[in-house]
C-alpha cells in the first residue's frame, strides 16, 4: 500500500507540554550524569541470540572497566539463566564494591520477591521496579484506572520496602529504590507527577543524601516525539514533583525517529540528573540511546563525562562478540571509517590542520598553556580513544588515483582489506611521485606481486624491466605438517604428563636463503605455530596484528586468499610497537594459504633490513616416502606384518618415524616394523622429540620421553571367571620388572565388567597410579588354523586431582571388538567435561599384543600400554 497523500488521517499529532516559560533552553551542559548500562537487561532482551553467561560476564567485566558505577545487570525473575547470572556475579566476586547492581521487576508479589533472592549477598543494590502507566495501556492492555494504576504502584512499593528492611538486618546490603513509569513520554505530564509522589509517599526512605535518593526513570519506552517535546515533559515533571531534592531524574530514551541522543541531551537540560543506555546504541527497534555518543559528546566539549573509552576498540570487540552485531563504519566515534576522508580537500585540509596544529602545541609547550584541539573535520583526537592518526592521513588515499584496490581485485580477483589498501597505495604513489607517469594496470599487478611476493597466475619470478624488479623472497614455504594433542589451552605450553588436544604443533620444509631447512614450532592455531617456529629457528619475532579471508572462485576449483600484518618485536620494545608489514597468500587449502601470507610478511620485513639469518644447525631433510603421509605408513604397516594400526594410533606412530627419519635418513618397511615393535610393545624405543617444549618434565608417549622409568608388566598366566550380571573376575601372575634387571613375580587379582577391567582393578592394588582405556581396537592376523588375535589399546594415567571411575569394556569375542557404543559415551563424557571446563592431566600410552587366544592379547596389550606410563610399584 502506497504513503497516504495525507497522513493525518491515520496518525496523531504529539501533545506539546504547556511550558511558556521553559528554562531548558538557555542552559549548558558542564558536568556529566550519573550513568547507568542496561546492555546486560534491555540490550540483551533484544538480541536475536541472547547472550550467554560466559559472553555476560565478559560484558560486565568490560562496562566495570570503562568506569560504570551503575549497571542493570538483568531481569531476575524471568528466567532460571537470568536468576543464575546474578548469582553468579555475587558469589563469583565479580561486583566491585564500589558498583551497583540494578536488577529490574515488574509490580508482581511473586516475581519481586524472587529478585531478592537473587541479589541475596550482595553489597549494593538498586532494585528498578515498573509498571505502564499511559492510556493507551492503562485501558487497552491492562483495563485499569488511574486509581487502579496507582494502587498497583504504590501496594508493591510497600513489598519492596520491606523485603529492603529484611535483607538489609539480613544480609547488610545497601539499598536504593528506582521506579519506572513505564511509557512516561505517553503519560499524561500530571499524572506521572502524581503516581511517582504517591510512590515516593509509599517507600518513604527517601532523603537528600544522593545515595539515600529515589530514583524516577522517565523512559522514552517509545520515541514519538521530537527531542524538544522530551525536555519539556522533563522539565515540567522536575518542577511539579514534591520534594525534588530527594529524587534523582533518571532518562530512559529509546531511538525510534533516530533521535535518542539528541532527546537525551535536552532532557539533562531539562533537569535530569541520570542516564540509562547501552554501548553503541543496541535494544530494542532501533536501540536505546548510546552511552559512548553521550559520553563523547561531552569529553569533546571539555567536559569530563567519568567514563574511559581510552581503547576503544577493545569496548568494540566485547559488544561485537557478546552481541553478534557489527558497530556501523560511520557509527560516531568508533565506525571504522569516522576519522577517515574520502575527499581531497578534506585530506588536505586535514594535513594543514596538524601543521598548524603541531606550531601551536609547541608554543603552548614552551609557554606553559593548552594544547588545545583545533582541527578541521575532525571534532575529537583520535589518539585519545587509542586510534592512530595513519588513518586520518593516509586512509582511502587512493582518492584520485583510479581506485587501486578496484584495479587489484578486477585483475587478481583479490578483496584487499582496507588497512592494506592503505598501505598498498602508499606503494603506488611513491612510484608515481618517482615515475612521473601514470599506473596502467600492469604496473599495479607488477608492483602488487614484487611487493608482497606474490605468484600471480601467469607471472613467474623473477621479473626485470619494469617499475618494480620482482624476485624471490628470502623464505619459500615449500610445504607443511601439523600435529594436533590434546586438551592444550589456547596459547599455552603444555605441562608435564599434559596431553595436547588443540594446540597445533607445526613441522615445516622452508627455503632459507636458497637452503631448505625443517622448521618446527606450536601456538594454538596454524599461524601462531609458524610464527613461533621462525623464532625459535630463524630469530624472527613477529606477531599477527591483523588478519582476513575469502574465497576466490567457486565449486570445486575455489581457493582461498589470505591477508596478512605481522609486527615485528625488536629487543627493547613493547609487545605491538614494532613496524609493521603486510603479506598475501592464496592457496587452495585456507591453512596454506594463511601460512603463504605470514611468510610474504616476514620476507617484506627481510627486504627492508637485509638481514643475516642464523645457520641451519641440523640440516636434516626428511626421507621422501615418510612425508607423503600417516595414511601410507599404516598401509605398510598392514602389508608387511599385517597390523591395521588404528587412525588415534597412527598419528603418534607417525611422529616417532618423523622423528627417526630426521636422523636416519630413509627409513624401509624392516626398519618401521622394527620401530612399532620397540614402541608399542617392548616400549624400549629411545628417539628425540620432534620438537622441543619448555624445561619440563615432558609428556610420555610410548618411551620416547628419555626420563621415563623403564618399569616393564608382562603376563606369566591368567584365570577368568564369570561372575553374576556379566561381570569378570581375573587372577593371574605378572612380571613386574625394573631398571636394574631384577624382577619380581606377583599375584594379581580383581573384578570388571570385562577381561580389561578386571585387569586394571587388580593393577590398581600394586601401582599408585590410576589408570583408564581410553580406545581399544582388535582384529583377527591370517587365516584358519594360525588365525591370531592383534589387540591396541590406549591407556590414560589421570592426575590424583582429576580420577573418574574406570570406563568399563567389555570384550568376549572378536565381534565385539568395535566398541560403539562405548566411544559414543566417551565422546559424550568428553563434550560434557569441556563445556563444563575441566581440564585433566593426563599421560596417554599405546600398547600392541598378539596371541591365538584372543583374551590373552588384549591383556597383554594393555600390559604393553601400561609400560609406557613411568609406573610406581606400591
Amino acid at each position: 500500500m502506497p504513503m497516504l497523500k495525507d497522513p493525518s488521517t491515520k496518525y496523531k499529532p504529539y501533545t506539546p507540554v504547556n511550558l511558556p516559560d521553559r528554562q531548558w533552553p538557555s542552559r549548558v551542559t558542564t558536568t556529566a550524569p550519573i550513568w547507568l548500562s542496561t546492555d546486560l537487561r534491555d540490550g540483551n532482551q533484544a538480541l536475536a541470540n541472547p547472550m550467554s553467561i560466559e559472553q555476560k560476564t565478559r560484558f560486565f567485566r568490560q562496562l566495570v572497566k570503562c568506569g560504570l558505577k551503575e549497571i542493570e545487570v538483568a531481569y531476575p525473575a524471568a528466567s532460571e539463566t537470568d536468576f543464575g547470572f546474578v548469582r553468579g556475579l555475587i558469589e563469583g566476586g565479580e561486583v566491585p564494591d564500589d558498583v551497583w547492581v540494578q536488577v529490574l521487576t515488574p509490580a508482581r508479589a511473586d516475581l519481586i520477591k524472587r529478585t531478592f533472592e537473587s541479589i541475596a549477598g550482595c553489597k549494593n543494590v538498586i532494585i528498578h521496579m515498573y509498571n505502564a502507566t499511559a492510556p493507551l495501556f492503562r485501558e487497552v492492555v491492562f483495563r485499569n484506572s488511574k486509581e487502579q494504576t496507582i494502587a498497583l504502584a504504590v501496594d508493591h512499593t510497600v513489598l519492596v520496602r520491606k523485603l529492603v528492611e529484611e535483607y538489609e538486618q539480613k544480609y547488610g546490603t545497601n539499598f536504593r529504590y528506582e521506579y519506572s513509569p513505564e511509557l512516561f513520554t505517553q503519560t499524561e505530564p500530571a499524572f506521572a507527577v502524581e503516581i511517582c509522589d504517591k510512590v515516593k509517599e509509599a517507600w518513604a526512605r527517601a532523603g537528600t543524601e544522593r545515595m539515600k535518593r529515589i530514583i524516577f526513570n522517565l523512559p522514552s519506552t517509545v520515541e514519538i516525539a521530537p527531542p524538544n517535546h522530551y525536555a519539556d515533559q522533563i522539565e515540567y515533571f522536575c518542577r511539579h514533583v514534591s520534594e525534588r531534592g530527594k529524587i534523582l531524574v533518571s532518562l530512559h530514551p529509546h531511538n525510534d525517529r533516530g533521535q535518542g541522543i539528541a532527546a537525551a541531551e535536552l532532557g539533562l537540560l531539562g533537569g535530569a540528573d541520570r542516564i540509562e543506555g547501552c554501548l553503541f546504541g543496541n535494544g530494542e527497534r532501533t536501540g536505546n540511546v548510546d552511552l559512548v555518543t553521550l559520553a563523547l559528546n561531552q569529553y569533546s566539549q571539555g567536559v569530563d563525562p567519568g567514563l574511559d573509552f581510552s581503547d576503544i576498540q577493545s569496548v568494540i570487540d566485547t559488544v561485537v562478540y557478546c552481541n553478534d552485531i557489527p558497530v556501523h563504519p560511520r557509527h560516531p566515534y568508533a565506525g571504522e571509517l569516522v576519522f577517515t576522508a574520502f575527499s581531497g580537500s578534506h585530506q588536505d585540509a586535514i594535513k594543514k590542520g596538524f601543521e598548524s596544529q603541531n606550531r601551536l602545541w609547541s608554543e603552548a609547550e614552551r609557554t606553559g598553556g593548552n594544547k588545545y584541539w583545533n582541527m578541521p573535520y575532525l571534532p575529537l583526537d583520535p589518539a585519545d580513544l587509542g586510534c592512530t592518526y595513519e588513518a586520518v592521513i593516509r586512509v582511502n588515499s587512493q582518492s584520485g588515483k583510479g581506485g587501486i584496490a578496484y584495479l587489484v581485485k578486477q585483475s587478481l580477483e583479490l578483496d584487499l582489506p582496507r588497512k592494506l589498501q592503505i598501505s598498498f597505495y602508499a606503494v603506488i604513489q611513491e612510484l608515481s611521485e618517482k615515475t612521473g607517469k601514470e599506473m596502467r594496470v600492469e604496473d599495479i599487478v607488477q608492483a602488487f606481486c614484487g611487493t608482497y611476493f606474490y605468484r600471480a597466475p601467469g607471472i613467474s619470478l623473477p621479473v626485470t624491466g619494469g617499475l618494480v624488479t620482482m624476485k624471490d623472497g628470502r623464505l619459500d614455504l615449500k610445504s607443511f605438517r601439523f600435529y594436533h594433542g590434546s586438551n592444550a589451552e589456547p596459547m599455552e605450553l603444555p605441562e608435564a604428563g599434559v596431553v595436547l588436544d588443540e594446540h597445533r604443533r607445526i613441522v615445516a620444509k622452508v627455503s632459507v636463503d636458497g637452503q631448505v631447512r625443517i622448521l618446527r614450532g606450536e601456538g594454538n592455531g596454524p599461524l601462531s605455530a609458524l610464527l613461533d617456529s621462525l623464532r625459535a629457528n630463524l630469530d624472527l619475532d613477529f606477531q599477527i596484528r591483523e588478519y582476513s579471508e575469502h574465497a576466490i572462485g567457486q565449486g570445486a576449483k575455489v581457493l582461498a586468499a589470505s591477508y596478512v600484518q605481522v609486527v615485528e618485536q625488536l629487543p627493547g620494545q613493547s609487545s605491538g610497537e614494532g613496524k609493521t608489514y603486510w603479506g598475501v597468500g592464496v592457496d587452495s587449502d585456507i591453512a596454506g594459504s594463511g601460512l603463504k601470507a605470514v611468510i610474504s610478511a616476514v620476507n617484506s620485513a627481510l627486504r627492508a633490513s637485509e638481514r643475516k639469518l642464523p645457520e641451519d644447525k641440523k640440516g636434516i631433510l626428511y626421507d621422501a616416502k615418510i612425508s607423503v603421509g600417516v595414511v601410507e605408513v599404516a598401509k605398510d604397516l598392514k602389508a608387511s606384518l599385517g597390523y591395521e594400526v588404528p587412525s588415534r594410533m597412527q598419528r603418534v606412530l607417525f611422529e616417532i618415524l618423523q622423528s627417526i627419519g630426521e636422523t636416519e635418513g630413509a627409513l624401509d618397511s624392516r626398519r618401521v616394523s622394527e620401530v612399532f615393535d620397540a614402541a608399542f610393545v617392548r616400549h624400549d624405543l629411545v628417539t628425540p622429540k620432534p620438537y622441543t617444549f619448555p624445561p619440563t618434565n615432558g609428556m610420555s608417549i610410548n618411551g620416547t620421553d628419555e626420563d621415563a622409568a623403564p618399569l616393564k608388566l608382562s603376563l606369566k598366566s591368567f584365570n577368568l571367571k564369570a561372575l553374576e550380571q556379566g561381570a569378570r573376575q581375573f587372577s593371574g601372575t605378572i612380571l613386574f620388572a625394573s631398571s636394574n634387571g631384577k624382577g619380581e613375580t606377583r599375584t594379581v587379582q580383581g573384578e570388571g565388567n570385562g577381561p580389561l577391567s578386571a585387569l586394571l582393578s587388580g593393577l590398581h592394588e600394586h601401582i599408585t597410579q590410576r589408570m583408564t582405556i581410553r580406545d581399544f581396537h582388535g582384529h583377527s592376523l591370517g587365516q584358519g588354523s594360525e588365525v591370531m588375535a592383534a589387540s591396541y589399546v590406549e591407556l590414560v594415567l589421570e592426575s590424583e586431582e582429576d580420577q573418574d571411575p574406570a570406563r568399563e569394556l567389555q570384550i568376549g569375542s572378536l565381534t565385539n571388538f568395535t566398541v560403539g557404543s562405548w566411544q559414543k559415551r566417551l565422546v559424550a563424557d568428553e563434550e560434557r567435561e569441556a563445556a563444563e571446563g575441566r581440564k585433566k592431566k593426563v599421560m596417554s600410552s599405546w600398547g600392541v599384543a598378539k596371541d591365538v587366544d584372543i583374551t590373552a592379547s588384549g591383556l597383554q596389550a594393555v600390559l604393553n600400554a601400561a609400560n609406557g606410563l613411568n609406573l610406581t610399584l606400591v
